[in-house]
């Protein structure tokens, strides 16, 4: 399955609370919103997908409850970036302090920032451009380290700030470098 795009434009402009309440009441489906103001409506994914996602989450969280320098989120959470897009990566991280400087109710919302590290994992259903300009779209908005996992291919893409994305083939494991310092994934059971 792929996403779908909804244009809603000309007969409605959803707001940022009008987009957060449109969540709320409707906790089955997963919405993300483009920086022109489409709905993406997401599919739910399937068990491989779901299996190997909550490796990458439990990773990440497991180095981050380590470390207590920031907070690691799963697909669930959704991002207003600056262009005004919310997206939700698969995985995604932000530094304590950066954390700590918004408000309470910035925190319960979608946090209006990027994090500084995001995750994609492409499944199956995906085409590979969309998960790529996505990614394009994290770094323009100031995400400073990110992995497309694409399973398929047996690669990965890494994104860095202000770098050419750099793939990698079949690769055993992945830093985090200086973004993530410590922070290994083991892609067993994740890339193959």
């Amino acid at each position: 399955m792929t996403a779908v795009v909804v244009n809603l434009k000309p007969l409605l402009d959803l707001t940022d609370e009008a987009f957060y309440q449109l969540c709320r009441v409707n906790p089955e489906v997963k919405f993300e919103r483009t920086a022109r103001g489409e709905l993406i409506i997401m599919p739910p994914t399937g068990g491989e997908t779901g299996d190997r996602n909550r490796r990458i989450t439990q990773r990440l969280g497991n180095w981050t409850d380590e470390g207590n320098t920031g907070l690691a989120f799963d697909s669930s959470t959704c991002f207003k970036l600056p262009n005004g897009a919310d997206r939700s990566p698969d995985a995604a991280w932000v530094r304590l302090e950066r954390w700590e400087a918004l408000t309470l109710e910035q925190q319960q919302k979608f946090p209006p920032l990027a994090p500084d590290f995001v995750v994609e994992l492409r499944s199956a259903t995906d085409d590979l451009a969309p998960l790529q300009a996505k990614m394009q779209e994290y770094m323009e908005n100031g995400v400073r380290l990110g992995w497309l996992i694409n399973p398929q291919d047996l690669q990965v893409e890494i994104y860095r700030l202000g770098q050419p994305v750099e793939v990698l083939q079949d690769p055993q494991s992945l830093s985090g470098e200086d973004v993530l310092p410590g922070f290994v994934l083991d892609l067993t059971r994740i890339l193959s």
